[in-house]
């Protein structure tokens, strides 16, 4: 378990005959974006080199990323190949990677590269970065500018979009916009990217969004937006978990809100939450005290026992902190 440098990084590709990239569970766009860039740019610098094998393990792509060079290349099946060097992307602990434990049991070497805080070092080495909007933009800084073509670039571009809100949240740097800016130089079709992974929703969906706006609460002298769907209304329309994409950010821009809380519940007394901060509320930290992760303003768990108690106890904390901030009495 040890940090490793970033011109270290290709050092150990040169090296390795066989790579496997793999990302989390329920991949995201930074985590989608990163692994197919990854892929690409690997592919495209080793073409030629028959000696060289390189895989790639996602679960299943959500379909509004699938128009990404390599989409169709990923394995959602773990193989028994043993290879030289795993390199696990945008994921903060071993158990959240998604179709590659074994794969990373299997390996000589495994590496990390993330930009999450709550990362637990758990690949032999790791290059973090918590002051990166995204791990798409610790890529790009890795890869040499001349040699990433417009398959790499847009990959690169959507994670980054995506895990800054299209540049709306606070780990949008100068740096990060001046790296969108070399990536549009490369060709990236940037509003289409945009509209048609970030704004454009399905009619489901915007039922579903209808229907968390219509039953959320407001809590805490208003400074928290609490909405929660049961599986009996996911069932009701038909709804997987993509299409709840966009709620929690619809309820955090509510005037007033410091934090946006959404619930899902997944099996009797199981609930996934999402997290959402204006700034104040560092929801990243009672992430983690549920044993989920994410960053200051982004984060997640999977909670268990009645949908009234896992409400009272996220509100705990959320009131701990606002209080500690002079904002609830």
């Amino acid at each position: 378990m040890t940090e490793i440098r970033m011109e270290d990084i290709l050092q150990e590709i040169l090296k390795a005959s066989s790579i496997a990239i793999a990302g989390h569970v329920r991949p995201d766009g930074d985590c989608v974006g990163s692994c197919l860039a990854l892929y690409n740019y690997l592919t495209t610098i080793c073409e030629g080199e028959d000696f060289r094998v390189i895989d790639l393990y996602l679960e299943d792509i959500p379909e509004k990323f699938k128009f990404l060079p390599g989409s169709d290349r990923s394995l959602k099946e773990p193989s028994n190949r043993s290879y030289d060097l795993l390199i696990v992307l945008d994921c903060a602990s071993m158990d959240r990677i998604g179709v590659a434990p074994s794969v990373m049991e299997q390996s000589l070497q495994t590496l990390c590269i993330d930009h999450h805080v709550s990362n637990t070092h758990f690949a032999r080495a790791t290059l973090l970065d918590p002051g990166a909007s995204s791990t798409c933009e610790i890529l790009f800084e890795m890869m040499d500018y001349d040699r990433i073509d417009r398959n790499t670039a847009e990959c690169l571009y959507l994670g980054i979009v995506h895990d800054t809100g299209v540049f709306r949240h606070s780990c949008t740097t100068q740096r990060t916009l001046e790296i969108a800016g070399a990536l549009v130089e490369k060709g990236v079709p940037f509003s289409r990217i945009i509209d048609e992974t970030f704004y454009q929703k399905t009619y489901l969906q915007n039922q579903i969004l209808g229907r968390c706006l219509l039953e959320s609460i407001m809590v805490l002298d208003g400074r928290v937006i609490v909405s929660s769907i049961s599986r009996k209304i996911q069932e009701f329309y038909g709804a997987c978990p993509a299409d709840l994409d966009g709620v929690i950010d619809q309820l955090r821009v509510t005037k007033g809100v410091e934090a946006a809380i959404l619930i899902r519940e997944e099996e009797s007394q199981t609930y996934k939450v999402s997290m959402r901060s204006n700034g104040m509320i560092n929801v990243s930290k009672i992430a983690v005290y549920f044993g989920g992760g994410g960053h200051v303003q982004a984060a997640g768990c999977t909670m268990e026992g009645s949908l009234h108690d896992v409400i009272n106890n996220l509100l705990l904390h959320m009131e701990s902190q606002l209080q500690a901030a002079g904002q609830v009495s």
